[in-house]
């Protein structure tokens, strides 16, 4: 083939914003109910809701839920499973689901007669204050579905209350909330859901309280359930404040499994409960790697791990990106599932020998999974990648190890510009855009990203950073943000940007910075502290510490600046000194500002408050709002139109030769 030499950035390319924003998302809330698989999928073009999809036994994938329907929970912000299904002797599956417009639960029967529609089971709320729900099990022979309870407190607006609560399938709720039962005390301010030993006689969940977030310390609770399905004898297993369990699950012989950090790595323990007395204990490591053997609790229901009916345990584990694993407990051998997936989803199933999963890789999108644990074979079963444009397009990422201040190491995934029809001329670096990613205390995966494609196949490079701070390389690394966000993320993005155009690799004249939610933060502090970047892109971000920390976020991360900056009484010039709002006269690029309307957790305010500081500095900069879109863009519309407003910042601001770009009016 040959190729057309052409300057970076104006390379044609066939991945167009529409078909990156086509593929935005992944399946999510995997789950069995019988011999069949359910997980959720993204609807971009139906205005970003969720479906629920259905792979039956004959093979056929389906939606189970028309729009509008849209199966989304809002607990804790970032919700948690949504549903939960049960087969049954006659008449298909019970299926129980969390509707995103009003948040009440609904039960359907899906091989039902056509015409009859979801009912609601539990009553309706006041819009923006209705009882939330999430983490949920059908219990049939109870006539009941468990799951967590999210209710704004009336004495604290913006702060909830938050217990395990039993609702009634027969619909008697729906009108009353009285007749839905409590089976925890508001004792904590975050919970998990239950989840029941093997004989049904008792129940564990996760709880932690402010100011700390799961990843900083948690412990696992146990109680008794009674023959009238109450909780007796709550008590603490394992866990504590400053360690931190991610999720627990009972092993078939009745003993305890869980993850924790006590090493130093998320790793799996065992407990005997009935050798519990008194509080929680340590328990006993079933494989001592120094690895990560799960992940942040941002949503409720991630499962890393998967006890099978063996004794075998399914597990996510590595550094970095996890991958599928068979633990024996006994002998603490781990054997990796073959295959090309590299990245696997915390949405682990089992169903008797086999085991699902949703995993992805650098070649391919998000696939639903089944590993036969017997025969050791790993195969697509449902939602599998089909190839939308020509492979040769698909970016090619380098995993790389950088060094930052004070000799630390960094790691980064490098997508270096690749186009099977261009090439630059001799001697030309090529543009590149940091993208530091949200959290901040999470992880860049390492998927076929087609956002990231359609920068590489026209000729921009990106680096994803894992900056200290991230997740899948053990405590100590999650640890260097404490008391050091705005300075640490910073420090070590600008290390790769440099080391980068050092080597060669990226232009330093053209070196751009991006992130979205405390991605946002990042490239907004880096913007006032570095002078490195010529422009940035900042999607629904914090610019204002103080205010975030003062009612200005949901109640889940409200106190998350205590272990990122510092308590706010004790340090109230820290947050003053990192905030982009008070330092806009340091600012002398350009920029992107892109915001959901409806977003909580980092609201339009706190670009409106940024942009009235910036107002006549003469710095180009342009702002994009959205209506419709909260914390995360759903949305095809507006993702096509944030994709194509970022190319043109960086077209304008790069000198990029280019004229089939809608040009973003950039003002002063």
């Amino acid at each position: 083939m040959t190729t057309v030499r052409a300057p970076y950035g104006t390379w044609h390319s066939p991945v167009d914003a529409a078909l990156a924003a086509s593929h935005d998302g992944h399946p999510e809330y995997l789950g069995g109910v019988g011999e069949e698989v359910w997980w959720t999928a993204p609807r971009p073009e139906e205005g970003g809701r969720r479906t629920l999809m259905r792979l039956r036994t004959d093979g056929a994938e389906l939606s189970a839920l028309p729009a509008p329907w849209n199966v989304r929970s809002r607990v804790m912000g970032y919700g948690g499973t949504p549903w939960a299904a049960v087969p049954r002797p006659a008449g298909g599956p019970l299926v129980v689901f969390v509707h995103f417009a009003d948040q009440r639960l609904y039960a359907f029967e899906p091989d039902a007669p056509e015409g009859a529609p979801p009912r609601p089971l539990t009553p309706a709320g006041e819009p923006g204050g209705e009882p939330r729900w999430a983490d949920l099990q059908i219990h049939p022979e109870r006539g009941e579905v468990w799951g967590v309870l999210e209710e704004s407190t009336v004495e604290e607006p913006g702060e909830a209350r938050r217990v395990i609560a039993a609702v009634p399938l027969d619909g008697s709720a729906a009108g009353d909330r009285a007749a839905v039962r409590e089976l925890t005390p508001a004792r904590h301010d975050f919970i998990t859901g239950p989840r029941l030993s093997p004989d049904g006689r008792r129940a564990v969940w996760i709880a932690w309280d402010h100011p700390r977030m799961p990843w900083d310390g948690t412990v696992v609770m146990l109680a008794e359930i009674t023959a009238e399905g109450r909780f007796t004898g709550v008590r603490p297993v394992a866990g504590a404040t400053d360690e931190s369990v991610a999720q627990a699950e009972w092993a078939p012989d009745g003993s305890l499994l869980y993850v924790s950090d006590r090493s130093g790595w998320w790793q799996l323990q065992r407990v005997d409960p009935d050798a519990v007395r008194g509080g929680a204990v340590p328990g006993t490591t079933l494989c001592d790697r120094q690895e990560e053997f799960a992940g942040p609790l941002w949503k409720l229901g991630h499962r890393w791990f998967a006890p099978l009916p063996g004794g075998l345990i399914a597990v996510l584990h590595g550094r970095g990106a996890p991958v599928l694993g068979i633990l024996d407990p006994a002998t603490g051998e781990l054997v990796d599932v073959p295959g090309p997936w590299t990245e696997w989803e915390p949405t682990l199933a089992v169903h008797g020998s086999r085991v699902r999963g949703v995993a992805a890789s650098p070649r391919s999108g998000h696939e639903v999974v089944e590993l036969d644990v017997r025969t050791g074979r790993a195969r697509v079963i449902g939602s599998p990648h089909t190839d939308p444009v020509d492979p040769a397009y698909y970016p090619e990422p380098r995993i790389r190890t950088f060094t930052g201040p004070d000799g630390r190491e960094i790691h980064a995934q490098i997508y270096p510009p690749h186009n099977p029809d261009h090439s630059a001329p001799e001697g030309e670096s090529p543009p590149f855009v940091v993208w530091a990613h949200g959290g901040p205390t999470a992880r860049a995966p390492l998927v076929l990203d087609l956002e990231i494609a359609y920068f590489t196949s026209r000729g921009i490079g990106v680096a994803e950073v894992n900056y200290g701070g991230s997740t899948g390389y053990g405590r100590a690394y999650r640890n260097r943000l404490r008391g050091q966000w705005g300075v640490v993320d910073v420090e070590d993005c600008a290390a790769v940007a440099r080391a980068l155009a050092d080597e060669g690799t990226a232009d330093r004249a053209r070196l751009a910075i991006r992130g979205g939610s405390a991605g946002g933060w990042t490239a907004a502090v880096s913007l006032t502290a570095t002078g490195l970047y010529a422009c940035g892109t900042v999607v629904y971000p914090i610019l204002d510490l103080t205010a975030w920390a003062t009612g200005g976020t949901h109640d889940f991360e409200s106190r998350y600046t205590e272990s990122l900056v510092g308590p706010l009484a004790e340090v109230p010039e820290r947050y003053r000194e990192r905030s982009p709002v008070h330092r806009a006269d340091r600012i002398r690029a350009p920029f992107l500002l892109l915001q959901g309307l409806e977003d909580t957790i980092c609201p339009p305010a706190q670009c409106e408050r940024f942009l009235e500081v910036i107002a006549g500095r003469g710095i180009p900069h342009a702002y994009l709002t959205f209506e419709g879109e909260g914390h995360g863009f759903r949305r095809s519309d507006t993702m096509i139109r944030a994709l194509e407003a970022e190319l043109s910042l960086y077209v304008q601001t790069f000198g990029i030769g280019r004229t089939d770009v809608a040009t973003l009016e950039l003002r002063t």
